[in-house]
């Protein structure tokens, strides 16, 4: 099936609204199609005079794409450009890596104190220390708990089917990694990590290595690890992120379905230099504490990024709410525009995908900056998740959905 696309030259304006959202604001589209006449509603930039704008119709929805040529014309706020910039006083976008191994897991050659400086090189904002079946290093992240960075204390759970990554465990709290799935073990340890508030995440589905590939269903985890170091490389242990990916793809459609989803979260799953923040999660967190972070991702508030390079904001608007990544957003039978904005994917394209696969791809500029709408319903879609992949097809970010009721 060939998607309706639009490639957008280097100089049209992009305008925009400013909305207020739980006390934060937060940019909106400014170019809202009336339910009516399928008509424009057109507002005037101050600067510019004027809203350059392609639209293409398809089927029940409509596509709209602008380029912007440099980063000053673009707009962060609370959707996600700005994070790792804001003070971490409050809520905000907050990037961190959930999947790092020091020196004592197998493979790894970094030590804590290493893992915390290269987290602080990459500008996050958080941090898990998941070695394989220990808590050896949980009174060395505790020293890191700070205003500067916050370490989660984790553990990768190296099962004989699968890996499963723990978080937000207790001090010296080890889950058991002695069993398989034919054992009928796995729950007990599920809900040994969640009696203390922890999160519970499917690692690395598809790894090419013995008792690496996960056997188990995903019922009882909380998130998948959909991408997992590069998104593709030479090495022998590689994920098959593509595949990891389009298995979650498959079981969101059906779960959204049900009132209940399961999101995606990426890693790098750091052992050596240089690795840590390839790729990474940005979570839309109340204030900054593991707490907050947990929740987050539990809810789904997240996008995951290939390097702190890259910057992404997705919001879906009606004339009256907007909504962000996690969220749902009650439109009826409102029309609603789906917004994404990107930075540092030069010619990247942008593909919105619903619960009928991909619908609608865009090009982005030689420069890398760009901003893409497309417009839909409630009626016809019942959530959309985007995926920024840069001119050879690898991924540069990917969402969570927002669902529209």
């Amino acid at each position: 099936m060939s998607l309706p696309s639009e490639s957008y030259g280097n100089r049209p304006i992009s305008t925009r609204l400013r909305l207020y959202r739980d006390g934060l604001r937060v940019p909106a589209l400014v170019s809202l199609l009336s339910s009516e006449r399928w008509s424009w509603k057109r507002f005037l930039s101050p600067r510019q005079g004027s809203s350059g704008r392609v639209a293409r119709r398809c089927a029940r929805h409509y596509a709209v794409g602008v380029s912007c040529g440099d980063a000053s014309g673009t707009s962060s706020a609370a959707t996600g450009a700005s994070a790792g910039a804001n003070d971490r006083s409050g809520p905000g976008w907050y990037r961190g890596d959930c999947h790092v191994h020091s020196l004592v897991s197998n493979g790894g050659e970094l030590t804590p104190d290493q893992l915390v400086a290269g987290a602080r090189a990459v500008t996050l904002d958080f941090l898990a220390i998941t070695d394989h079946n220990t808590a050896d290093t949980h009174a060395a992240c505790s020293g890191h708990v700070d205003q500067d960075l916050l370490v989660i204390l984790g553990q990768e759970v190296t099962t004989q089917t699968g890996h499963w990554l723990a978080l937000g465990v207790a001090p010296g709290q080890v889950v058991d990694w002695n069993y398989g799935v034919r054992d009928n073990e796995l729950g007990r340890w599920l809900r040994e990590v969640h009696r203390v508030g922890g999160l519970c995440v499917a690692a690395h589905p598809y790894v090419p290595y013995q008792s690496g590939t996960f056997m188990y269903p995903y019922q009882g985890f909380d998130l998948v690890e959909v991408w997992n170091g590069p998104w593709t490389s030479d090495v022998p242990w590689q994920a098959d992120n593509e595949a990891a990916l389009a298995e979650w793809g498959r079981g969101l459609t059906a779960d959204v379905g049900h009132g209940r989803w399961r999101p995606a979260i990426g890693n790098s799953d750091t052992h050596l230099d240089g690795q840590i923040g390839i790729p990474h999660t940005v979570v839309l967190a109340d204030e900054f504490s593991a707490d907050a972070i947990l929740a987050g991702l539990r809810a789904g508030r997240s996008w995951i990024v290939e390097s702190r390079k890259v910057e992404f904001s997705f919001t879906i608007s009606t004339d009256e709410r907007i909504a962000t990544i996690g969220e749902r957003l009650a439109s009826g039978d409102e029309p609603v525009a789906a917004r994404v904005e990107v930075r540092g994917v030069p010619a990247g394209i942008v593909t919105f995908v619903t619960q009928e696969g991909p619908v609608y791809r865009a090009s982005l500029s030689d420069a890398g900056s760009g901003t893409v709408a497309w417009h839909t319903s409630a009626v016809a879609t019942a959530f959309i998740r985007i995926e920024v992949r840069d001119r050879n097809g690898h991924m540069a970010a990917l969402s969570n959905p927002i669902i529209l009721t």
